[in-house]
């Protein structure tokens, strides 16, 4: 995605919506069981950097989990498009302008020992949720699932975390979505290709909001 060398704004999709609201209209954000969130990224004041690895854990207070979280995933992880903190916990963001987003690429990992070790945690993770242990989680819809991975490591370690999947409605430049209820679709249809139950230990932590950009300039 383009962005402004001087600034970090992004041009045009998610990661435009997601920059935009946070600094004029957080309150689209937010979601009812969460309440008010203190956006840490996105923001103008740092160029809207995204963090990733142990940047994302500093910039929520979590710098202490540094070494767990090589234990648990190698660098070059997730980078997270959004981070915030709520009065329950902070809150690691995704956000989708367009279907296909949603539908990523397999695992890219290449060296034998990054596999293993991301294997093995999604493993760990999708087994303990009860899901299908027929889904491999790290061919499909494999940003779903390390996301929903890094949110029940955070539980792992006693952090009350959130995820929050902000997608984006009417966006025509992307082509995206023009109701809510097709993100709906394509949330279920991830949680069933997963394997996951429809309850399960994080349920009440992964939350989705759905914003309709079409009349925003």
């Amino acid at each position: 995605m383009r962005t402004d060398p001087a600034t970090g704004r992004a041009f045009r999709g998610s990661q435009k919506w997601l920059q935009h609201l946070v600094e004029h209209a957080p309150e689209r954000l937010e979601p009812p069981k969460l309440g008010r969130l203190d956006w840490v990224s996105p923001i103008p004041a740092t160029q809207y950097r995204e963090y990733q690895d142990y940047a994302f854990l500093d910039i929520l207070g979590l710098g202490h989990l540094d070494t767990a979280l090589r234990e648990f995933w190698p660098r070059g992880g997730a980078v997270w498009d959004g981070l915030a903190q709520s009065k329950s916990g902070p809150v690691l963001v995704e956000a989708k302008a367009h279907v296909s987003e949603s539908f990523s690429s397999p695992c890219g990992a290449t060296a034998p020992a990054s596999l293993e070790l991301i294997r093995k945690s999604l493993s760990d993770c999708s087994r303990d949720l009860g899901a299908d242990m027929r889904s491999d989680w790290a061919r499909c819809h494999y940003q779903t699932a390390n996301r929903i991975a890094h949110l029940w490591w955070l539980h792992r370690q006693g952090i009350r975390a959130h995820l929050l999947f902000v997608h984006f409605v009417g966006d025509a430049e992307m082509k995206g979505p023009k109701s809510a209820e097709t993100w709906i679709a394509v949330e279920m249809a991830a949680n069933y290709a997963l394997g996951l139950p429809k309850q399960h230990g994080l349920s009440d932590f992964i939350h989705y909001v759905h914003t309709d950009v079409s009349n925003i300039g």
